[in-house]
């Protein structure tokens, strides 16, 4: 099964207020989507699954606009949240002190699936909370490297209390410019796998124990290539990676994870990327980056057609 995710940041925010949705109601903008989304048929594909992963205040209109329609139009459709707390309510423990927070446990309650940990911009809110404590942290290798560590572990409390409450995990790991260097593939090999074995055994410290009853998908963000003006990586590239991150899972789970393309799936690289054996699906965020910037339904269908 493959697996596109569409991760929907905040584009609920009217371009009136700076943000690229075209409706200024946010409630009628996840209802539109859920309805588009059925009616150009993402909910009866054949051999993938399409997860939307929301903002907290639109779980719940989007779960309800789902149930509107009959299971069999929706089954390969997935609603999942864009994180959850690093520490989770307990019976006879922490009751919900969670303030600004949210715990697995409300998320999985309100009928969550899925959540996406370690997304690149949810590592560098980390990195700065710790930067602002140590002003040399990015002058300093050893210090660097125990900000990486530090950030890696609050990262895998998250995936544990997501695992726990039975939701399906899609972690994000990749390498910046810094931890890339310069130079061919070959030169940046020993470089990036040292990065990726990294977060990937800090962040699946005891994900084995939750590997029978529940999921978790790697996705690859290579930081250094995201944003305007930068240049992707290249199918070989990609290759390397996701062979590699198999590799590294197989060594610490005994199972081999799924890995989807983080970097951006979009119209002008989805067939490329579907020709890449190691790669199992990929993450979508915008569907346009120039003129009318912004998400459609319609769009994601291209894409989902053209990596099909």
């Amino acid at each position: 099964m493959r697996e596109i995710f569409v991760n929907l940041k905040r584009f609920d925010v009217p371009k009136d207020l700076g943000g690229v949705c075209n409706v200024d109601n946010p409630k009628a903008w996840i209802e539109e989507i859920v309805d588009k989304s059925v009616e150009l048929g993402l909910g009866t594909l054949e051999d993938m699954m399409v997860v939307y992963m929301l903002p907290e205040a639109y779980i719940i209109p989007a779960i309800d606009r789902l149930k509107r329609y009959p299971d069999e139009r929706i089954r390969t459709l997935g609603i999942g949240v864009q994180g959850v707390y690093r520490t989770d309510v307990e019976k006879d423990g922490n009751f919900g002190a969670l303030t600004t927070h949210l715990p697995a446990a409300a998320a999985a309650n309100i009928g969550c699936k899925g959540v996406i940990i370690g997304h690149c911009e949810e590592r560098r809110d980390k990195q700065e909370i710790i930067e602002a404590f140590e002003s040399n942290i990015t002058r300093n290798e050893v210090l660097r490297e125990k900000l990486a560590n530090a950030v890696d572990s609050l990262i895998n409390k998250e995936v544990l209390a997501a695992l726990k409450r039975n939701m399906h995990v899609l972690l994000c790991i990749g390498e910046t410019a810094q931890q890339r260097g310069l130079g061919s593939l070959e030169e940046v090999k020993p470089n990036v796998e040292k990065v990726l074995k990294g977060q990937l055994e800090r962040g699946l410290v005891g994900v084995k124990d939750y590997l029978d009853s529940t999921n978790i998908v790697i996705a690859y963000e290579p930081i250094w290539a995201i944003g305007p003006g930068k240049i992707p990586p290249d199918s070989d590239y990609i290759a390397f990676v996701s062979s590699y991150i198999k590799k590294v899972t197989r060594e610490i789970l005994g199972k081999e994870l799924a890995v989807v393309y983080g970097g951006g799936l979009k119209e002008e690289n989805a067939k490329m990327i579907s020709e890449i054996e190691t790669i199992d699906g990929g993450l979508v965020a915008l569907t346009k980056f120039t003129g009318d910037i912004g998400f459609s339904v319609e769009d994601l269908r291209v894409i989902i057609d053209k990596y099909n």
